[in-house]
């Protein structure tokens, strides 16, 4: 067992996962048609992310508009400059084709996803809000685009009709 801080973050990190693995297993018990299971694995879910929240907040994890967007930015710019080409020159030496698609997907989003922060953060430092429009994530690859969706996703090919709308 680690300090209180290295278990914060172990836990914020485990409680976050579970969150995403229980909302994904939710998907699987409702196309099986079992409806009161996948109620249940939602309910559980929305209980991880309250510890996970409570985790992050005793953390000091969340700061000024200003500061998380440059954390935002920092990360990003590390997933797509440093981990996931890593990860996909070791799926390519590993022949597993699936893993290479999806870690180059996140890797080009990841790409999208800085470019978005820092407009962002340059809209919060010279005091001019971002225009309020909604944006589209692809349910394919998780391409966002702010504004009106493509008709056929740039990254993965997916049509429009696999975008989600966040308002």
């Amino acid at each position: 067992m680690g300090n209180t801080g290295e278990n914060l973050q172990a836990a914020f990190a485990g409680e976050s996962q579970a969150n995403r693995r229980y909302l994904f297993f939710a998907d699987k018990a409702d196309e099986a048609g079992n409806k009161q299971v996948a109620r249940l694995f939602r309910a559980v879910a929305l209980a991880e992310t309250v510890h996970a929240r409570n985790h992050f907040k005793v953390m000091g994890g969340v700061k000024s508009v200003k500061e998380n967007l440059e954390t935002a930015i920092g990360g990003e710019h590390y997933e797509f400059t440093q981990m996931y080409p890593g990860f996909i020159e070791q799926a390519r030496a590993d022949k597993n084709r699936d893993a290479e698609q999806s870690f180059g997907y996140a890797n080009k989003v990841e790409k999208i996803h800085h470019h978005l922060f820092q407009k962002a953060l340059a809209g919060v430092e010279f005091g001019q809000p971002l225009a309020e429009k909604p944006y589209h994530v692809c349910q394919g690859c998780g391409n966002t685009v702010e504004g009106e969706a493509p008709e056929i996703c740039p990254i993965c090919g997916a049509p429009r009709s696999q975008f989600t709308r966040v308002d």
